[in-house]
């Protein structure tokens, strides 16, 4: 079992390493003697978790969808803008979210496949939009894969800008900007005045996941906690 967590740990610290040159040099600029040299282990404990500079990349980008989870809410396109929210701020300070996101976009190498990862955040953002929908919180007419795709689409195109600007510094912001135009076409009235958009609310909800993962308490959250009846508290009059 030590040896299987120390396996575990070594290939975390691997992919953060490459994760972090991935985002400040490209993948094609990118060399393995770098990522040796930034994670700190051996050419073969590197090689015996990923066999190549493209399983590593691949890898980066599957473990961004893994990372990003959300605390249930009592409205589910509260789940939605958070997990957007919570991915915003990662991006400012998580190495495999910094890295995953600039080889999803960068131009060149082709023979990456950088579909895996755009994909995968598709079906996650669907799932919570079909849940949604499901509950009567979007409006009929709305086209959930349509939806979830844009959000992709966008998110992508609000971090190359921020990134560009601020360094992913303006980002939570720049997504709450998207929020505040497009919720109102997808959201029943109702729930659209129950919504918590806070650029900020994603540092929050990240610190309170640490403290899940470290086995400590969560601290309530006074604007989506549910009541004895289930319902979220009221952030905006309807």
């Amino acid at each position: 079992m030590a040896r299987q967590d120390r396996a575990i740990r070594t290939r975390r610290v691997i992919l953060e390493a490459a994760a972090s040159v991935f985002d400040e040099l490209g993948f094609d600029r990118a060399t393995i003697a770098e990522i040796l040299a930034r994670a700190g282990v051996t050419k073969g404990a590197l090689y015996f978790h990923f066999p190549s500079k493209e399983e590593l990349a691949l890898a980066v980008l599957h473990e961004q969808v893994l990372d990003i989870s959300v605390r249930p809410q009592a409205i589910k396109l509260q789940e939605f803008v958070d997990a957007g929210q919570v991915l915003a701020y990662r991006l400012r300070h998580d190495p495999i979210q910094r890295g995953a996101a600039r080889l999803a976009i960068e131009q060149g190498s082709n023979h990456l496949d950088r579909k895996q990862s755009m994909t995968a955040w598709s079906a996650f953002v669907e799932g919570l939009l079909n849940e949604a929908k499901a509950r009567g919180e979007m409006l009929e007419s709305v086209n959930v894969r349509d939806t979830a795709e844009l959000f992709v689409g966008a998110f992508a195109g609000l971090q190359m800008m921020s990134k560009a600007f601020t360094n992913q510094g303006d980002l939570s912001h720049r997504l709450t900007v998207f929020f505040e135009h497009v919720l109102p076409t997808i959201a029943v009235p109702a729930i659209l005045a129950r919504l918590r958009l806070d650029p900020e609310r994603g540092a929050r909800l990240d610190a309170e996941l640490q403290r899940e993962a470290a086995g400590e308490a969560p601290a309530a959250d006074p604007g989506t906690a549910a009541d004895g009846e289930g319902k979220a508290l009221v952030d905006a009059a309807p």
